[in-house]
């Protein structure tokens, strides 16, 4: 591997296939912007509300507890598929993963119906059985993601989101020109899309598994417990806020889910774009921590928390001068949030882009298990700050300030740490770039 070229922009600055995958995030992106805008527009506050739960829960439950089983069937993958072995063994042993935690979900999501599910989704049976359908769904869809990505196959990777976002839009708009006005219809698009986006993603891709030797459950496991922790605890953070407003608004609040849940599409437009970065920080700051370089390791960081931290200001900026006009013309009249609300809601969701930064600079400094902590501080002091509060929207909006910058500050201190402790260590650049051979 030239590791100059890799670590410079003299070569491609981004991994092999972020490109291709970014524009499938686009698509997918602006397609989900606009099937909630619709499905919005169609219910009104009332009946969106609890379709915002379920939508809620789907993504709480989906990337919360699938991601982790993404991430190391691709750390997994790729290093066998270098050591020419097959990972036919792996990738059962993932499904079986899979299966297993949707079984769970199952029996727990029927176990609490009737107690707390029943009055968060309005008594609605089919958004009931779409949330489980979808659980499955998005357990077929990281598993795909793990093994395309593990593979290098980035086209399947960016189909699969194409696959996902797109029919979920056309589909809704058939609903929405046929005026379908109850949310069971919208909640059963939104579990038919990620086995769609599968489909797609899966379509042409020719031996993709093959036979190899057999793999010890270690190689999936040895990682996933704080992998899972903080993905759960971030997920949570992420789309806990929805789900806090419909718990605690009164009999006479019943369209507040929904109004909140339009406000927050808006305010995470800056969180979409930040994708991008997402998927491709990790590998670069790996590469530099694996090849000793603290020093510029340190500085790209720096200057990265300081253009996040940038892009968060003016979407907090942007979110109380535009974000009303934004939320009306998306949604309609019905959804009226006030500035300040939707300011709050944006400079959280910046605070969240910092602290996913952090965590990612942690992972890369092998420090997986305060990853966890840092994201469980956050969820757990969300909560708190919720419970607190007695003013509906503020108190959400101020469990999220709160629990982002705990979380933000938890990984910051202790990537601090670690980066220094090395940094003493080695307290010498490496040799610098342009000094490197480039073979």
């Amino acid at each position: 591997m030239d590791l100059r070229r890799y670590l410079t922009r003299e070569g491609n600055p981004l991994p092999e296939g972020t490109l291709v995958v970014g524009g499938g995030l686009i698509v997918n992106g602006l397609a989900t912007f606009a099937f909630l805008a619709i499905a919005g527009r169609v219910l009104g506050p009332e009946a969106f509300a609890p379709l915002g739960v379920m939508w809620a829960l789907v993504f709480f439950a989906g990337p919360g507890l699938f991601l982790p089983l993404e991430q190391e069937v691709s750390r997994a993958l790729a290093n066998r598929w270098a050591r020419d072995l097959g990972v036919g063994t792996l990738v059962r042993q993932a499904a079986t993963i899979g299966a297993v935690t949707c079984v769970v979900i199952g029996v727990i999501a029927l176990a609490v119906w009737p107690f707390v599910l029943d009055d968060l989704l309005r008594g609605d049976a089919t958004l009931l059985f779409s949330f489980l359908v979808a659980t499955v769904g998005y357990a077929a869809v990281h598993l795909t993601r793990g093994l395309l990505a593990g593979e290098g196959r980035f086209g399947g990777y960016a189909r699969l989101f194409v696959g996902e976002g797109l029919p979920r839009l056309v589909l809704a708009g058939l609903l929405a020109v046929l005026g379908v006005e109850v949310a069971g219809p919208y909640g059963a698009i939104v579990a038919l899309a990620p086995f769609l986006g599968v489909a797609l993603g899966l379509r042409g891709e020719r031996d993709l598994v093959t036979e190899g030797p057999t793999a010890e459950w270690g190689e999936l496991l040895a990682a996933m417990g704080s992998l899972l922790v903080a993905s759960l605890s971030a997920a949570f953070l992420l789309n806990a806020g929805t789900l806090a407003v419909e718990y605690l608004a009164t009999p006479s609040q019943e369209e507040e889910a929904g109004i909140f849940l339009a406000a927050l599409v808006v305010a995470r437009v800056p969180l979409f774009l930040f994708q991008a970065v997402q998927a491709t920080l990790l590998p670069k700051l790996s590469a530099l921590a694996g090849a000793g370089r603290f020093t510029e390791f340190k500085s790209r960081l720096g200057r990265l928390v300081a253009v996040v931290a940038a892009i968060a200001v003016l979407g907090t900026v942007g979110a109380a001068i535009l974000g009303p006009t934004v939320v009306h013309l998306m949604f309609g009249e019905e959804y009226s949030v006030n500035a300040p609300d939707l300011a709050m809601l944006a400079l959280a969701m910046g605070i969240f882009m910092i602290a996913v930064s952090l965590g990612q600079a942690l992972i890369a400094l092998s420090g997986q298990g305060w990853v966890a902590v840092g994201w469980a501080t956050g969820a757990v002091l969300f909560v708190v700050t919720t419970a607190l509060g007695s003013d509906l929207f503020f108190r959400v909006e101020m469990g999220l300030l709160v629990g982002a910058g705990s979380a933000a500050v938890v990984l910051g201190s202790v990537g601090w740490v670690r980066l220094h402790s090395h940094l003493r260590a080695m307290p010498h650049t490496l040799t610098p770039l342009d000094d490197l051979p480039t073979e």
